[in-house]
């Protein structure tokens, strides 16, 4: 009676006398006393019986299950000094102490000074851990013995000649790319290295123009999948990229214009684009042939609306607009039609606000503003019925992004490109209102600056126009131009 105490909670949903009876749950307690006040009182009640009989079921209960309440101690040893958890794959450093493998390796990789945590004593960042099989080992039966789940041998370190004997068997074991492809999704960072040194990059490129010069996707969404996975701005990859550059965007373009292509490998080859396009030199960039513009152009045209779908539409953007601030890409950009899919684009994206429509939202607004700084793309712009429409539309609904660059590229229309059509058409179909707006709302102050100054450069045709609200211009005399 001594080990028992019982706290009320909810009542017993199942009893007829739900108002006399409570659920207790088990605590540790020397309550004996409490034992008795909770006894006196329930048998006061004219449903004791009721309550006793509820009360031994409890106390059977607590008997059953009282190894159960005490949890077993981890053994100090078995836990890692920097995570303070069991350790999963324990290994010993060049000082003798033993982590877990994840631990020490973040640790050597991100601390400032790379030492031994427990000794101070200093390492490299690239230090030999050894595996400690007899402590993984002991950890393993002790989870076992105490009802933990059991911790799964960890797999050996990555090494080279595996890597080598897998590219080596490419060209007769087709099963290779697939191992290949599972090593790179599943590694750290450790072997990802491993296998970027072991030319596993060179043989995926190779192995891309390969499928592009026999046009036969065998192996293609493999070879692009393993590049993705170990894809970082380094040397390797960087002159790899350079090498092949010509030839790997031909084999980018025939990915994203052929029509046999499945979706999933189109998909992969816009986000292969991507990186690509960021991690050559700028001479490069500037050499990329119409055809590929178009190619990326044509990524827009899907207008994914599911969340998989946006994500090759996003790429596509940043694709352009990366490309955009190179040489004579903008020009190129907008001969492939780009500014037209761009406002068919932007109408296809009304509806809920959703994380990812936003940001494709905010990614075409900064497109068009950088296309329209010169006459070809303002002139693209102007033809579409619905340019100046979403420009207004989206103003005060979306981001403080998209208002800066609607109002930007507003800007840019009303100093070079006012003729009285478009003058009139801004006025038809809110612009102007939303202008004014602006200067109502909580915006920036260079925001406000800009609409005032729009609205003024044009007070000639604007100042009487009825679609420019009365109460505006009594309330803000300076919108009398």
């Amino acid at each position: 009676v001594s080990y028992v105490i019982f706290k009320q909670s909810n009542p017993l949903s199942y009893s007829p006398l739900h108002h006399h009876h409570h659920h207790y749950q088990l605590y540790y307690s020397k309550g004996a006393a409490l034992f008795y006040h909770f006894v006196y009182n329930k048998i006061k009640s004219p449903h004791y019986l009721w309550s006793l009989l509820h009360l031994f079921y409890l106390l059977k209960r607590i008997l059953q299950n009282m190894d159960q309440v005490q949890e077993a101690e981890v053994p100090q040893y078995f836990l890692c000094p920097i995570s303070l958890q069991i350790m999963k794959d324990p290994v010993t450093a060049a000082t003798g102490i033993t982590y877990d493998r994840e631990s020490i390796e973040h640790w050597l990789k991100t601390a400032a000074e790379p030492v031994c945590p427990v000794t101070k004593q200093r390492l490299a960042r690239d230090s030999d851990l050894t595996p400690n099989h007899t402590l993984r080992r002991l950890i393993q039966a002790w989870c076992v013995a105490n009802t933990k789940d059991r911790i799964p041998t960890p797999k050996g370190p990555l090494t080279r000649t595996q890597v080598f004997k897998l590219l080596r068997g490419l060209k007769v074991h087709p099963a290779s790319l697939d191992q290949l492809l599972a090593l790179a999704a599943a590694s750290d960072h450790q072997h990802k290295v491993v296998l970027a040194e072991c030319g596993v990059p060179k043989a995926m490129v190779s192995l891309i123009i390969r499928c592009y010069k026999e046009k036969s996707t065998m192996g293609l969404d493999q070879a692009m999948k393993i590049l993705a996975a170990i894809w970082a701005p380094n040397s390797e990859i960087r002159a790899q990229v350079e090498k092949n550059f010509d030839e790997l965007i031909d084999s980018i373009t025939w990915i994203l214009k052929d029509k046999d292509n499945t979706e999933d490998i189109r998909n992969l080859g816009i986000l292969l684009a991507k990186g690509v396009v960021k991690v050559v030199s700028s001479s490069l960039v500037e050499k990329l042939k119409p055809e590929f513009f178009k190619a990326v152009v044509r990524v827009l045209t899907q207008r994914g609306g599911n969340t998989t779908g946006m994500v090759p539409t996003k790429a596509a953007l940043r694709v352009l607009l990366h490309l955009c601030q190179h040489g004579m890409n903008k020009y190129r950009i907008i001969e492939a039609n780009a500014i037209f899919e761009l406002i068919e684009l932007e109408w296809a994206q009304l509806g809920p606000a959703h994380p990812d429509k936003r940001k494709i939202i905010e990614l075409g607004f900064c497109l068009l503003d950088q296309l329209c700084s010169c006459a070809d793309g303002r002139a693209q712009f102007l033809a579409h019925s619905g340019g100046i429409a979403i420009l207004s539309k989206r103003i005060l609904r979306v981001s403080p992004v998209v208002d800066d660059r609607a109002i930007h590229t507003f800007g840019l229309i009303s100093k070079y490109s006012a003729s009285k059509e478009v003058l009139h058409e801004m006025l038809a179909v809110g612009a102007v209102s939303k202008l004014c707006m602006i200067l109502q709302a909580d915006s920036a102050k260079y925001l406000k600056d800009k609409v005032r100054e729009i609205l003024r450069m044009h007070s000639h045709v604007w100042n009487n126009s009825p679609c420019i609200q009365v109460y505006l211009l009594t309330r803000y005399p300076m919108l009398q131009f």
